[in-house]
């Protein structure tokens, strides 16, 4: 049995995995969502300890097996949050910084201004952007309040540390911070000089399969043994360890991930590189598109505007129409990530008419989730020169029939789904359970199981039509927020 924590933006999961990949137990709980000024978005981190140790127990418990009877705990986790903590008392000193939040966007400016993109996209394949953990890093120590001696991780590694007493982080979380050089695997003092960072505040970088520790938490002693970030488990989960194969993760946010192999590949097409995972001395390469809000247009729908009660609710309501009648949103509510990379995007909706109700709402949300994962695929393909012949879905979103279909239909390949949905936490069980000798990385592959295929088939001629009006929209939300006026396009 392994026990995959996956500690996501909005909730905690645990899943308790049997001998053959299968879920045998589940618990979720959600915690707090914190947002002091506009674009400013916090978790408490000694909730999100809590929460994610209470759901560990209670998966335990409905798989009824004791924690003596783990060969190990695998952790993925949200990317980019950092969290500050006083490694003496283990108490946070201040909120965790998530990876929404964008208070470091003019700071970002400075540093890009100043010359120091090239340096970051050279040594960590990642661009100048509040979305990662460096600049929120500084922040904590020039803003926050946070003094000498602190300790920084993201969230992996908070929980690492609350779990074993270690400070220590994997190489694909360590690959988001903005601070590590991913040839060298190790962080640089390039990176983190320029945000007076002091490299001995960070987690120790390892290996995906690494042994992080022994914990007690769940009775016995029971090592934690892989660690990923959700993204680049969803990856290794959903057995796209081939180079060229991909996936996408519908989630709070969206994230696609082709596999590059083991040479790191270099892009300025809007797109990231990052470590996919070290498995004992290889290293595997990734390229990625982040996409900010996705799922988390469809809580503003619950939450902000109160025209749903449930996500699910968006189905029928799409479904209720017989086309969009030219109503887009943008949901740029945290700006834009891949491919266009604006921080000073807002969310949009054009096209409103007084025939316009909450179906058209809601449908345009879902249309909004596929028209980004379209715009970061063929970003990917010009970038890689692969066409992705199918691509691997996973996350709560994949329940939902009509979006999927509507995502195959604009993409233009298949969109398959796994019979396990949450590959985040099977990608983090898989890697636990092959540091652990349980499995091999071929057990893996032969263990995923596929539960549905939607093919495409709408006619090119509306698929352009659909995505060239979708792009109108996107001009009219670039750079809304910036203080002078921007001209659209």
């Amino acid at each position: 049995m392994i026990l995959a924590l996956d500690q996501g933006t909005t909730g905690s999961t645990a899943i308790v995995f049997d001998e053959e990949g299968r879920p045998a137990g589940r618990s979720y709980s959600e915690f707090g969502q914190h947002f002091p000024r506009p674009g400013w978005v916090e978790h408490d981190a000694n909730e999100i300890w809590q929460v994610t140790r209470k759901v560990g127990r209670e998966a335990l418990d409905a798989a009824g097996v004791h924690g003596r009877d783990l060969r190990g705990i695998g952790i993925t986790n949200q990317r980019e949050t950092v969290v500050a903590w006083d490694p003496k008392t283990g108490e946070p000193l201040h909120r965790a910084l998530v990876w929404q939040d964008r208070r470091t966007a003019a700071r970002c400016d400075e540093l890009r201004e100043s010359g120091h993109e090239e340096i970051v996209r050279r040594r960590t394949g990642l661009v100048l952007d509040p979305y990662f953990s460096g600049t929120k890093i500084e922040w904590l120590i020039r803003e926050g309040g946070v003094g000498p001696g602190a300790a920084f991780g993201t969230i992996d590694s908070w929980l690492v540390f609350k779990l074993t007493g270690n400070h220590a982080t994997d190489f694909s979380n360590a690959s988001r911070t903005l601070l590590f050089d991913i040839d060298a695997l190790g962080w640089h003092d390039e990176l983190c000089g320029p945000l007076e960072i002091d490299p001995s505040s960070l987690p120790e970088p390892a290996a995906n399969d690494a042994g992080f520790g022994m914990t007690v938490e769940f009775g016995g002693r029971v090592p934690v043994a892989g660690i990923a970030g959700d993204q680049q488990a969803a990856l290794y989960g959903q057995g796209c360890h081939a180079q060229g194969q991909g996936k996408n993760t519908y989630g709070t946010g969206s994230f696609v991930l082709q596999n590059a192999g083991r040479e790191r590949p270099r892009t300025e097409d809007g797109l990231l590189t990052t470590v996919a995972w070290g498995i004992g001395a290889r290293v595997d390469y990734a390229l990625e598109a982040a996409i900010f809000v996705t799922g988390a247009a469809v809580q503003w729908l619950r939450d902000g505007l109160g025209i749903i009660e449930t996500a699910a609710q968006t189905e029928e309501l799409a479904r209720s129409l017989d086309s969009n009648d030219g109503v887009y949103l943008v949901p740029a509510f945290t700006g834009l990530g891949s491919p266009h990379w604006d921080p000073y995007a807002r969310g949009t909706i054009v096209g409103l008419t007084r025939g316009s109700g909450r179906a058209h709402l809601a449908r345009a949300v879902l249309e909004s989730i596929a028209y980004q994962t379209v715009d970061a695929v063929e970003a990917m393909q010009a970038a890689s020169g692969v066409k992705l012949d199918e691509l691997k879905a996973d996350g709560g979103a994949v329940h939902n029939s009509w979006l999927m279909r509507f995502q195959a239909d604009v993409l233009g390949v298949p969109v398959v789904v796994p019979e396990v949905s949450e590959t985040t936490a099977l990608g983090a069980a898989y890697l636990a359970g092959v540091a652990t000798g349980l499995w091999t990385e071929s057990d893996t592959r032969a263990m995923w199981r596929e539960a549905a295929r939607y093919e495409p088939r709408m006619d090119g001629s509306e698929r352009d039509r659909l995505l060239g009006e979708w792009r109108r929209a996107l001009e009219r939300a670039g750079g809304w927020a910036r203080n002078e006026p921007q001209q659209a396009g």
